[in-house]
């Protein structure tokens, strides 16, 4: 059976992923499943300087599904290289660094730093992250403004050789047009959805549950939303498209391939179970197996309309 599926110039060993925020740098979850096993490890997302994040509470679970708040909490771009990334590159997987920033500045020095290393198998620039502000257009996120989501595309692509996906928001009218942008700035994929925007009330006390009012809800309630918006990207891309959204079966990932990705990436589940990644794996090649599909690449956009 044939896993393998390409991305750019980046050949990952099977289209199971596991999402960012939800897995650390990978060797947090050692004890629990061979990371080898994974088609990509991709990491918490990293900013330019240290970022505290929002205040807490910053998690709260809801029906099917789940809110969080954390703000891109993490310790700066410098601390990753000395730290962080000395571990991932032990790991026998292929390491994806999700980076972020507040405009295309910061982006783009974060971007730079990173690359003075030993380039990742590829870099996620996550222009879609809803507990963060970001600046200089009157929108709220970045890749609500196909403009600013092709200038920033572009000016990384410039500066890396190394596959570059774009990570995008559903919180638009039409996140086609925004994938359209991204693939037009020079994107080798585009991976969607992340969360929905969200929040939780607490009527006993009459306040809001998180801190910063507002988070994100992943989980499988995002689930038929997450499935029609990778259909509809991948009906208006030529690039990859990497589905995310509510992941918790081997069957879940084969509906997301069927809708059109190429790859998939498993966050809430993570979280809820740290083994399930061998299952949900174990589960979508019972699937190949059961129906008779020898590479898991010839599963997506086979969807029947």
């Amino acid at each position: 059976m044939g896993l393998r599926i390409k991305i750019g110039k980046v050949t990952f060993p099977n289209p199971v992923w596991v999402a960012s925020g939800t897995f650390g740098s990978g060797e947090e979850f050692q004890d629990f499943l061979d990371l080898g096993t994974i088609g990509a490890v991709i990491t918490k997302t990293v900013t330019l300087k240290a970022r505290e994040g929002n205040p807490p509470p910053r998690i709260v679970e809801t029906p099917s599904g789940l809110l969080n708040s954390i703000g891109l909490e993490n310790k700066g771009i410098d601390h990753f290289r000395k730290e962080v990334y000395p571990v991932l590159r032990e790991l026998k997987t292929k390491i994806i660094i999700s980076i972020a920033g507040a405009d295309k500045k910061e982006i783009l020095k974060c971007a730079g730093r990173l690359l003075e290393e030993e380039p990742p198998d590829a870099i996620e620039v996550n222009l879609s992250c809803p507990n963060v502000t970001q600046k200089a257009t009157g929108y709220r996120l970045i890749s609500q403004d196909p403009r600013a989501t092709e200038r920033i595309v572009s000016s990384l692509r410039r500066e890396t050789t190394c596959a570059l996906i774009a990570k995008l928001t559903p919180d638009v009218t039409d996140v086609a047009a925004i994938a359209r942008a991204a693939e037009a700035g020079g994107a080798d994929a585009v991976s969607l959805v992340n969360t929905y925007p969200g929040m939780a009330v607490d009527a006993e006390d009459m306040k809001p549950v998180l801190g910063n009012v507002i988070g994100g809800l992943s989980g499988p309630a995002i689930k038929p939303l997450a499935l029609k918006a990778v259909r509809d990207v991948y009906n208006s891309v030529n690039v990859p498209v990497i589905g995310i959204g509510g992941i918790m079966t081997g069957t879940d990932v084969a509906e997301f391939m069927l809708c059109g990705a190429r790859a998939v990436q498993v966050g809430t589940a993570n979280l809820a179970d740290p083994g399930a990644y061998t299952r949900i794996l174990a589960e979508f090649k019972l699937y190949l197996k059961r129906k008779k599909i020898d590479k898991a690449g010839a599963l997506t956009g086979r969807l029947k309309t």
